[in-house]
């Protein structure tokens, strides 16, 4: 065989094996983009299941404060209904996806604000439980939606990047939606008493 001859193959071999390392690099990171996805989920179902139990810990000391208590109701129905695959992580799907969470989070608020006129219900056991699992659960959904965002931007990167945007293009890898901050979320709330 001529030297040109087992060049050519030789380079046409590692050209076929840098596709292959390359798309599998992409499949790997596809796969970690949908494990964070997932554990951004269960947060949000943690929260969801907290939820039942704060409401009625709260219904026995505030009964006359069923608006709220509707609205918490409603909220996490709607929150617990909007449900994303992975291959469904657009950005209009993700902007949904996070209004019906914001909505919850903004009656869960409203929640808390209700138990502080109530100072036997601030001292309950239960309760007292049950808010600080809320707050660790809001804390591990931040961490995850951080931890969604920094694998999305790898997966991202090497989507749209030269040369890995031809093997994206051929094997149909597209870009993947991040969480963004909500509208108003840089101003900080405003506290009155």
């Amino acid at each position: 065989m001529k030297k040109s001859t087992i060049g050519l193959i030789a380079a046409i071999v590692a050209l076929a094996l840098w596709c292959v390392s390359k798309y599998n690099g992409m499949v790997n990171s596809d796969e970690t983009v949908t494990q964070a996805w997932a554990n951004v989920e269960a947060q949000y179902q943690r929260r969801a299941d907290l939820i039942p139990n704060l409401v009625a810990t709260v219904k026995g000391y505030a009964a006359h404060e069923k608006g709220t208590l509707e609205a918490v109701i409603e909220a996490r129905a709607k929150a617990t209904q909007m449900t994303l695959n992975v291959e469904d992580l657009t950005e209009e799907n993700m902007k949904k996806f996070q209004e019906a969470q914001s909505q919850l989070s903004g009656a869960l608020s409203r929640l808390m604000a209700v138990s502080e006129s109530y100072p036997e219900l601030k001292a309950n056991e239960q309760f007292l439980e049950l808010q600080a699992q809320l707050e660790g659960t809001e804390n591990r959904i931040n961490t995850a939606r951080m931890e969604y965002n920094g694998e999305v931007k790898k997966y991202n990167v090497s989507v749209r990047s030269f040369p890995g945007n031809l093997i994206a293009g051929i094997f149909g890898f597209e870009r993947r939606a991040e969480f963004k901050a909500e509208p108003g979320a840089e101003k900080a709330p405003t506290v009155t008493f």
